[in-house]
This record gives C-alpha cells, sequence and structure tokens, in this order.
C-alpha cells in the first residue's frame, strides 16, 4: 500500500489582479472575469524565476512543516512540470542537489499538464509497490505564464504559477486506491506550444491576431477552448465512473469531489453533469488561478484546512495530451495534512 504524508505548496510573490488586466484590456471588467473564469488573481514568476526555484522552495516548506521527516529518508524524487529550465540535465537532478538529498535517491522528470498529479501518484504508488522505494517525493512545479502573448487576455486570467511538494511513503494519512488513466494524443493540437523543442527549435515570430484582438502565435501557449471544453465533457465523467468501479465505490460513498481547478465555469458544468453534490465539490481557485499539475494538490490543502476531507475522496485530473486521470484518497479518521505555505 501507498500513503500520502505530506502536502506544502508554494506561491510566487508576485500577483496579477483582475484590478490589472482590466487596466490593460478595458474591454473586460473585473465582474467579468471573475464571472466567467472564478479568478480574482493569480500568481506569476518573475523574470528571473524558474519552475525549479518554486519547487525548491515548495519542498523546503514541506520539510520545515514536517520535521518527522528527514530529507536523508527520501530515496526518489520525482518531478513534474512542462517548464523545466533545460532540455538536459532534468531538473529532478537539480532539484536533488540543490535540495541536500542523498545521492542514493533516483530522480527524473515527467512531461503532463493538468492530469499531472495524478498520474504522479500512480507512478509513486507502482514505486511503492514494487518495493523499488520507501520514500517519494513527487514536486508538481509551472510556469505557464511564460509561454503567454502579452495580448493573450484569455490565458492571462485563467492560469497561475505554483509548485507543490508531496510525500508519499508506506504510511500516512491517506491511502491512494487504484487509478482509472486515459490518453488521447489527436487532441494534441488543441493546447501547445509549437517552437522551442526538437520539432521547431526556432521561434518563428508569426503573431497575428484575431478580429476580437487576441493573437496567434507558433511561440506562445495556444489553447483551443471550445475543443479543451468538448474533451472534458466527454471524457471526465468516464473516468470518474471507472475510478468508482476500480475501487469499489458509488457515487454516494465519496465525500469529496477534488477536480483540476481548470475554471469555474467547466467545473460547474461538470459537476452539474456528472451530479455530485454542490458541498462534496471544492473549488478554490479564485486567488490562484488554474496552475495546471498543482491545482489538485493545493485543493486538497486548502480543502483540509476548512476540515472538509475525510473518508473517500476522488481526486481527477484532465487536460493538455490529451491526458486523464482520476483515483480514490482514502483518508483515515485521523490524518494531516501540511498546510505549510510561503511566499517569496
Amino acid at each position: 500500500m501507498a500513503f500520502i504524508k505530506a502536502i506544502s505548496y508554494y506561491l510566487p510573490d508576485k500577483t496579477v489582479t483582475n484590478e490589472e488586466l482590466v487596466a490593460e484590456f478595458p474591454e473586460w471588467t473585473v465582474e467579468k472575469i471573475a464571472d466567467k473564469v472564478g479568478v480574482n488573481q493569480r500568481h506569476v514568476t518573475s523574470s528571473e524565476e524558474t519552475a525549479t526555484d518554486l519547487a525548491i522552495k515548495a519542498a523546503k516548506s514541506l520539510f520545515e512543516q514536517n520535521p518527522d521527516i528527514e530529507k536523508e529518508d527520501i530515496d526518489f524524487l520525482i518531478l513534474c512540470t512542462q517548464s523545466p529550465d533545460y532540455f538536459l540535465p532534468s531538473s529532478a537532478c537539480i532539484i536533488q542537489d540543490r535540495l541536500g538529498i542523498p545521492t542514493s535517491c533516483g530522480a527524473f522528470d515527467f512531461n503532463l499538464g493538468c492530469s499531472g498529479y495524478v498520474y504522479g501518484l500512480a507512478i509513486s504508488k507502482g514505486l511503492i509497490c514494487a518495493g523499488i522505494a520507501k520514500n517519494i517525493l513527487l514536486i508538481t512545479a509551472e510556469t505557464y505564464n511564460k509561454y503567454l502573448h502579452p495580448r493573450d487576455k484569455g490565458n492571462r486570467t485563467i492560469f497561475g504559477d505554483a509548485a507543490t511538494a508531496t510525500v508519499i511513503s508506506t504510511e500516512g494519512f491517506a491511502e491512494i486506491g487504484n487509478f482509472a488513466l486515459g490518453t488521447n494524443g489527436k487532441g494534441a493540437e488543441n493546447l501547445i506550444v509549437r517552437t522551442g523543442c526538437s520539432r521547431n527549435p526556432q521561434k518563428t515570430n508569426d503573431v497575428t491576431f484575431d478580429d476580437n484582438g487576441n493573437p496567434h502565435s507558433s511561440d506562445h501557449l495556444y489553447m483551443n477552448g471550445a475543443e479543451i471544453f468538448s474533451f472534458t465533457q466527454k471524457n471526465v465523467p468516464i473516468v470518474v465512473r471507472q475510478a468508482l468501479e476500480k475501487n469499489d465505490l458509488s457515487m454516494g460513498e465519496i465525500n469529496m469531489f477534488v477536480f483540476h481547478q481548470a475554471n469555474s465555469y467547466m467545473l460547474n458544468f461538470l459537476r452539474k453533469k456528472i451530479k455530485i453534490e454542490q458541498k462534496k465539490f471544492f473549488i478554490n481557485m479564485a486567488e490562484v488561478g488554474n496552475t495546471v499539475s498543482n491545482s489538485i494538490p493545493i485543493a486538497l490543502v486548502d480543502a483540509q484546512k476548512e476540515k472538509m476531507l475525510n473518508g473517500p475522496v476522488l481526486i481527477c485530473g484532465f487536460g493538455v495530451g490529451y491526458s486523464w486521470g482520476a483515483t480514490i484518497l482514502k483518508y483515515s479518521d485521523i490524518h494531516h495534512i501540511n498546510t505549510g505555505l510561503i511566499f517569496d
């Protein structure tokens, strides 16, 4: 068996409020952004700050807030990010060194977005159940704002930067259940940054603007919102049902549903479609935005602050890839999530 033992998160000090965005895009209003997206502010890295820097701060917070967890006990480090410092080496290797985790620790990156935390838990549980590791430090870190065009008012209202750190171990406060996972690479073109890697290494500087003034550029993040919405409303209900079946649970037995915090409109649509009671559906993106792979662990920490987590909790991630996944976290009667949260 594998358990979550601790979770912490880190948010960059700089924030971008709706008022600041409206000053740049006067055709919008503060109320329109809040109603449409469900976000009041989002945290954004400085030009010098990378996902690795965020990851290290999140991990340091976890160790500071959980003195019973020693760096020397970590025998595997996994980083989920789509914004690594370099093509090579893996950022996980840099993090191992900067944190002072023993060199006997295995470490690697994996590239996934909004489903990344669920996949990270699946990888971690596999390593523990196979006897390869006993204490895994799973880090998510993302700086999507570095991929956004300055005039991309739509995506700039949505995304926030963040990092989280989770220790998965042979004991802890929440047992990790069985997984339902899925992939459909046919949707790759609908959420993509086209240049900068081996397929298109050079920037194209091909930005154009549509009739609404929205930029389209191979050098920045492109998201086809309509197609992403269609993908989620089709696949999320299916993966939720599969996760319930694989864990021999019914909808009524789940005490809380924690989905990837995409945007409030999409989340409420999914809640109604799946027929989840509002009191059992946690949304917390108002002050942080859509933080990609970080959104589920941030939500778990915040939900625990409000004493909302007990018994079976279903988590579900979905997005870029397309990639999706869900599992059950079985909380014990006496449990603890580190609510350590630090700002720069």
